[in-house]
């Protein structure tokens, strides 16, 4: 499904280098249980990258078509960080497509420190600055009640099936930096 005026999209921060290649070349993204949004049931992704990116920080570059989610523990998207403090920590794994770079960035501007936040498509392609994204007035009750709505279809946490990738596990083990991907 194209990106539309009446998409619903989760603006997410994406922290690191490591996790926009997990998105680019894994299809998925994490968001943990305890701060996660509402409702993860949304068209698309908005990824926010911060700081640590560099010449492309501090903006919205990049979108991704929502496939599915599920809930697991850090430690089975992980596998190797086996004693991180939050392993058994609850994260909502978000299957998504591939992902697009937008026509424009979205800056930040004055904004920096960014949490989640929705706002739609039409928003989105038309925004010069993050604060741009914010959903005003009328417009926002009608984005709760899609939410909202949305939250109620999403009954049951699920993964779509997503196609099988013959991806050669040393290949991955250099490019995201991970001991061993076959635990």
């Amino acid at each position: 499904m194209p990106l539309t005026p009446s998409s619903l999209v989760l603006v997410a921060v994406m922290p690191s280098p490591r996790d926009l290649e997990i998105a680019r070349l894994l299809g998925w993204y994490r968001i943990p249980l305890r701060t996660a949004p509402k409702v993860v049931a949304v068209d698309y992704l908005a990824f926010y990258q911060t700081g640590v990116f560099k010449e492309d920080k501090w903006a919205v570059r990049f979108i991704a078509p929502v496939r599915g989610h599920e809930l697991c523990t850090r430690f089975e998207l992980l596998r190797d960080e086996p004693d991180h403090p939050r392993a058994n920590e609850e994260y909502f794994k978000i299957q998504i497509g591939p992902l697009e770079e937008l026509p424009h960035p979205v800056p930040a501007g004055k904004w920096r420190r960014i949490t989640f936040f929705y706002t739609t498509g039409e928003y989105l392609l038309n925004a010069d600055t993050i604060n741009e994204l914010i959903v005003h007035t009328d417009e926002r009750q009608l984005l709760w009640q899609s939410l909202r709505e949305r939250a109620s279809q999403a009954q049951a946490y699920g993964a779509n099936e997503l196609p099988k990738m013959d991806l050669d596990p040393q290949l991955l083990t250099i490019i995201l930096g991970l001991k061993n991907l076959a635990d």
